[in-house]
Formats: structure tokens, sequence, C-alpha cells
């Protein structure tokens, strides 16, 4: 059972961004992070499993990760991989070209959707050229544009990793999932102060119902779904990881009440916020 003493604050990147590959890098201690920037792990071979937030998955080779900023993951003991580790945050993805936009915003606005793409060899093998390059190009003496070279790679990236994604290749300059880019997106920026289908609607300029429709052809979840499950995600991140009391965690998630958070945890989890973290920590409220 992890505790609060597990619980580990990512170190600051230079410049928002790093890459490195590691050869069978092993993970003895269990230590948990909390990610202050997106990350990407490209395993080209490795055993063990990881838990991202509450889901644990299998290391196995040729497999992607992706974890997005604000989630919590540790390795369980005995893992080990070898492979790339990319970390990037919001402000170096701002010197990508926007084309991107859509990419990104899909993989990691909604990242419990995609935290973890199998690889087909020749996909693996594409990956694997662009981040070797990539990490040259990081690893060279400091020059002039070198950070927008690297961010043209991440854009690659990005789109390959997209394209890889069966279920979120299809389509990906058409209106509609430009829109519903745009909604997760807004969901990030926005679910601790809005949870109403009809202001996510309204700032993308559609009806409510067209917006659930949307939601619903574009990753088989509707609106509401999508939104209350970036919520209880906060949630159950704050009630396993940290010894805020509820009424501070409901506060900060812009409930009226502790009582109405109690009441929409419940009804999403089918268990109250002191029975989770019970089941977790084991510590007081």
């Amino acid at each position: 059972m992890l505790s609060l003493s597990n619980l580990l604050v990512e170190k600051e990147i230079k410049n928002s961004f790093s890459i490195h590959f590691f050869e069978d890098k092993e993970y003895g201690q269990l230590s948990t992070y909390r990610l202050t920037y997106n990350r990407i792990l490209l395993i080209n071979s490795g055993i063990g499993e990881v838990v991202i937030d509450t889901e644990t998955f299998e290391i196995s080779a040729d497999t992607l990760f992706l974890v997005a900023k604000g989630q919590l993951i540790h390795f369980k003991p005995n893992s080990k991989f070898t492979g790339y580790e990319l970390s990037f945050g919001d402000c170096f993805w701002e010197r990508t070209p926007s084309s991107a936009n859509n990419c990104k915003a899909v993989l990691f606005n909604n990242a419990s959707a995609n935290q973890t793409i199998p690889l087909l060899k020749e996909n693996n093998d594409e990956l694997n050229a662009v981040f070797k390059s990539l990490l040259y190009e990081f690893k060279k003496d400091e020059y002039i544009n070198q950070l927008d070279a690297m961010a043209a790679y991440l854009k690659i990236i990005m789109i390959k990793i997209a394209n890889v994604n069966h279920s979120l290749a299809k389509g990906f300059d058409s209106y509609e999932n430009q829109l519903y880019a745009r909604f997760l997106e807004l969901i990030s920026k926005n679910y601790k102060t809005s949870r109403e289908v009809a202001d996510y609607a309204g700032l993308l300029g559609i009806s409510a119902r067209k917006l659930t429709d949307l939601s619903k052809r574009c990753s088989d979840r509707g609106a509401k779904e999508l939104i209350n499950g970036q919520i209880l995600a906060e949630a159950k991140r704050s009630l396993q990881f940290t010894s805020d009391p509820i009424k501070e965690i409901a506060f900060q998630l812009n409930f009226a009440t502790p009582d109405q958070f109690s009441h929409f945890f419940k009804k999403n989890t089918q268990v109250s916020p002191l029975d989770y973290r019970a089941l977790f920590l084991g510590i007081g409220v």
C-alpha cells in the first residue's frame, strides 16, 4: 500500500524539455511521482509493472506509455526497461507548429484513454529513429534555435503516435475532430470551475446536444462523462496522495459544500471519499 512518504515532486527540467535513453533502467525502492511535465515512454524491452494513477500496466517490448502532467506514476519494485523517456512542459510545446495541436490535445488532455499504445515493429522502428535523432539534438552544445529544432522533432513524434493509434487516426484534420480536441483542452483548463456541458458548448459555439453527440462519436463517451472523469481523477489523486481534509479538496474542486462533493464522488464511484481514502491509504481525515 502506498503512503504519503512515497510521494515525490518531479524535479524542474531546464527549458521544460528532456529526453534520455536508458539501458535496463531498474526500479528498486517504490517511489511515486506526481508529474509536472507530460511524459512519453518508448519501451523497447522490459519487465515488471508501472502504475499510473490507480491503473496497473505490464511493461513489455514495443510499447508506448503516455502520461499527462498531474498524473501519478510509479514503477513496481524490480521493474526495468530499455528505451526512451521524453518529458515536455506546455511552454516548450508552444514552440511546436500549431498543426500538431489536435494530436497533442487528444493524446494528453484525455491521457487515461490513451495511457498505453502497443506498437508494430515498423512503427517502433520509425519512432526509435526519430527519438534517436531528437536525443542527438538534445545532447548537442547549445546553439541559436536549438529549442525550435527539438520542438520540430517533438511535433513529428506526436503526429506519428496519433497515426499509430488507429482510434485517433481517423480524420484528425476534420472539423469535428478539431472541435473534440478543443473540447478536451477546455476540460483540462476549466474542470475545476465548470462542470456543465452547456458551458463548454458555449465556448465552442455549438449546442450542448451537438457537443454530447460529437463526444460520443469521437470517444464513445458522453461530454458529461468526460468532464466528470477529469474531476474524479483529480479527486482520487488528492484523496490518495495528500492529507488534505475532504472539505479542502471539495473547495479546491469548486464544490459548494463537502456534502455536494461527497454525493458527486459516491454517485460516480459507489464509495464515499472517506471510504476511498481509507481503502488506499489508511490515514485519518
